[in-house]
């Protein structure tokens, strides 16, 4: 991609983008001291360094969902979407929003625990991580299905870390989707927070995960 990316003029990305979002990426160039062009390079390693963060990212959200679908199996039973106990526990903000409204939309579609577990925004996953399940959820089970987290730290410094790390996670993820420029990031902490994530669920996977370099390697080829 880079040497396409050096053979297209910046007025024809610019029609294509449109000057508001090439702009972004031209004035981050000028502010660098870059020439001509460097506008272009810097979108192309953009898109690149997205493509190459959608494996961890996806990992991680599968691996932090099923955690906590675990916990709740354990805590509500095997249809815990359908127990009234637990969707009144869920906050149901009017002007944000709901993990309430989401389950209960959600499991209104599907029949199944594993299908509403599939459908669950993954600002649904991220809410879990709120001191309001701590007595009935974390204290007593964090560490069951996060097994790799250390036992010598409090849980509610686990389950803190967790809801920061994955908010962190999930704009990135949603920017991504979006084709909203990332070069502004530290990709290099976002990975090693996607990692952490899927380590404490599972040393092997996020051991697999280390082996595939791409990510990492983009990161490192930013061209400035």
């Amino acid at each position: 991609m880079t040497s396409i990316a050096n053979s297209l003029p910046e007025a024809t990305l610019r029609r294509l983008l449109s000057t508001p979002r090439f702009d972004t990426y031209a004035h981050a160039a000028q502010r660098a001291g870059q020439q001509a062009g460097a506008a272009v390079t810097l979108y192309a390693w953009n898109a690149r360094v997205a493509g190459a963060m959608l494996t961890p990212l996806h990992l991680c959200e599968i691996a932090i969902r099923n955690a906590v679908a675990e916990a709740l199996e354990i805590v509500h039973g095997p249809r815990w979407p359908w127990v009234g106990g637990f969707e009144v526990s869920l906050p149901n903000p009017a002007n944000a929003y709901s993990p309430r409204q989401d389950l209960t939309l959600t499991r209104g579609r599907f029949q199944t625990t594993d299908r509403v577990v599939v459908e669950l925004k993954f600002a649904f996953w991220e809410s879990m991580f709120t001191s309001r399940h701590d007595n009935r959820i974390w204290t007593p089970h964090l560490l069951k299905v996060l097994p790799n987290l250390s036992a010598s730290v409090p849980v509610s410094t686990h389950r803190l870390q967790l809801a920061t790390d994955l908010k962190a996670i999930r704009l990135l993820r949603n920017r991504i989707a979006h084709h909203e420029p990332i070069f502004v990031r530290n990709l290099a902490d976002d990975l090693a927070k996607a990692h952490a994530i899927v380590d404490a669920r599972c040393p092997a996977t996020a051991a697999w995960l280390t082996s595939d370099t791409t990510a990492a390697t983009t990161i490192q080829s930013r061209p400035f």
